[in-house]
């Protein structure tokens, strides 16, 4: 008899687990600037954050490092939440709505490697782009059209999946 109520760890992953195995077609709805109606299900969604878990990986993110996200409750958002988290890295959600000098300092202070933004920021993170000198790279939450008008000025770009990566050095 154990002593103790659960017999596993509780992890996010095992969320995850969950949802995919009791609800697999259970719809998840957003709406994003690209995409005014989003739809698809928790199985879509986790198959994304596995392959985005793999990117990241290919990445040289190791267990413990920390991703930041400057961007919108969306699907995307949604996906890295468990692609990162999943992955025994450590998801910095970052409030859009701070001032410029509190992005540059928890950015910096938290020692992010990798920043997924929506392109609604790309401006803002131009402008703070030589403050911010611990980031690697970047990660555009879009798809390839919108992608290329909303390029990081002076950035080296490759794709993973249906995002771009900017290298930030």
């Amino acid at each position: 008899m154990f002593g103790q109520m659960m017999d596993r760890p509780l992890l996010i992953s095992a969320i995850l687990r969950h949802a995919e195995l009791q609800h697999p077609n259970r719809e998840i709805v957003s709406i994003t600037a690209d995409h005014p109606r989003h739809r698809y299900t928790f199985r879509e969604a986790f198959a994304r954050s596995r392959k985005l878990a793999n990117a990241l990986q290919r990445l040289g993110l190791q267990q413990g490092d920390r991703v930041a996200t400057l961007a919108w409750n969306d699907f995307r958002h949604f996906e890295i939440y468990y692609g990162v988290s999943c992955s025994g890295l450590v998801c910095h959600t970052i409030n859009p709505r701070l001032f410029e000098e509190q992005i540059v300092y928890i950015v910096n202070h938290a020692e992010d490697r990798w920043l997924f933004l929506d392109p609604a920021f790309v401006p803002l993170i131009e402008k703070l782009q030589p403050r911010l000198n611990r980031l690697e790279g970047y990660v555009i939450l879009t798809d390839e059209v919108a992608a290329e008008r909303a390029e990081l000025r002076g950035a080296d770009r490759a794709g993973i999946g249906s995002v771009r990566v900017a290298g930030a050095r």
